[in-house]
């Protein structure tokens, strides 16, 4: 089956519901309005994504167990990125692991993925270099030959750009074969030939606490937390948690809680019903007690008030990480 789609959201919960592949949470790091362009391709065994991301935003992203997925900038003069606290640089690829792993970026952030089934990539890799990819242990980014990097990109952009345009064309079993062939051939080509960058012990190590201190979060959603009672529930100290999340989340725990919530709320706002919800039972649900303080905070980062946002609440975004299962109708609704 293949499909292709370009979707836009003004919401991180819409938009993080909508990546295919794995499952994101995405918290918005400056004021301003959130708005991504997401443009979605299935070409049979192949899945590609191209994001474009207008604000500074932290990522926790899981992939798939049943996808072998990369990921990379897809514009040499777009967003700083790092990925586990690594500078991520337009010559590099990223191997999408299992393990729970956070990105970084800045502004205008320009972001390409792909992937196949993993069952299908042992063979894919023996057919196109003769043997398995054996994958280094530890190996977060791939460097391929600039010259292969260079094809990749433009492939995906190619593929972009066809659905943006034409996207009939890829209605044509000969194009949609032609097509996948050659992204699986450079995409193995890429991670065969490349060279590894392994993320260092103590990047490792930051990495696990920050997925320790994000899980104690998500199981206490609607209680005011203190610095040392998240430090003593997963076992570090305090520094070392301000040094892993500032290497992760280029910000500190606190700060990180904080914006994580104060878009959890804004959602909540904006999907609840007005005639029977309240500011305040919406608020103090999410762990916010001063609601003067919160008021003011809410205002300097979205630029109204809760109230403001709760009077102009929309419909519950539509579930779309399952791409097969969205209706044409529907995904044109969401453009």
């Amino acid at each position: 089956m293949h499909w292709s789609r370009v979707l836009r959201f003004a919401d991180p919960q819409a938009s993080q519901a909508a990546v295919q592949g794995g499952q994101v949470e995405i918290v918005p790091m400056a004021r301003g309005r959130f708005d991504v362009e997401m443009t979605q391709i299935g070409i049979d065994r192949v899945w590609m994504q191209r994001f474009n991301v207008a604000l500074p935003q932290v990522a926790t992203a899981t992939t798939a167990r049943d996808r072998k997925g990369i990921g990379f900038l897809i514009d040499s003069n777009a967003s700083e990125l790092q990925h586990c606290g690594m500078e991520v640089t337009p010559n590099d690829i990223i191997v999408a692991g299992f393990d729970v792993r956070h990105q970084r970026s800045s502004s205008d952030l320009h972001y390409g993925t792909m992937s196949v089934p993993v069952e299908d990539f042992p063979q894919l890799c023996r057919t196109i270099i003769g043997r398995e990819f054996l994958e280094e242990p530890h190996a977060v980014i791939v460097r391929p030959d600039p010259a292969l990097m260079s094809r990749l990109l433009k492939l995906h952009r190619t593929v972009g750009q066809l659905a943006l345009d034409t996207p009939d064309i890829l209605d044509l079993p000969d194009v949609r074969r032609a097509l996948e062939e050659q992204l699986i051939h450079i995409m193995v080509r890429c991670l065969a030939d490349g060279a590894s960058i392994e993320a260092t012990a103590g990047g490792r190590r930051h990495d696990a606490i920050v997925t320790r201190f994000e899980e104690f979060l998500a199981a206490n959603p609607d209680r005011p937390l203190y610095l040392t009672e998240i430090c003593a529930a997963i076992g570090v100290a305090e520094r070392t948690l301000r040094a892993s999340c500032e290497e992760h989340l280029g910000m500190g725990p606190i700060r990180y809680l904080t914006l994580r919530r104060m878009h959890l709320v804004r959602h909540a706002l904006l999907s609840a019903d007005p005639s029977n919800s309240t500011v305040t039972r919406i608020v103090t649900n999410h762990g916010f007690w001063e609601l003067g303080r919160f008021s003011v905070a809410y205002r300097t980062l979205f630029g109204e008030t809760p109230s403001e946002t709760l009077r102009r609440a929309e419909p519950a975004a539509i579930d779309l990480n399952r791409p097969s299962s969205l209706p044409a109708a529907q995904a044109l609704a969401c453009r």
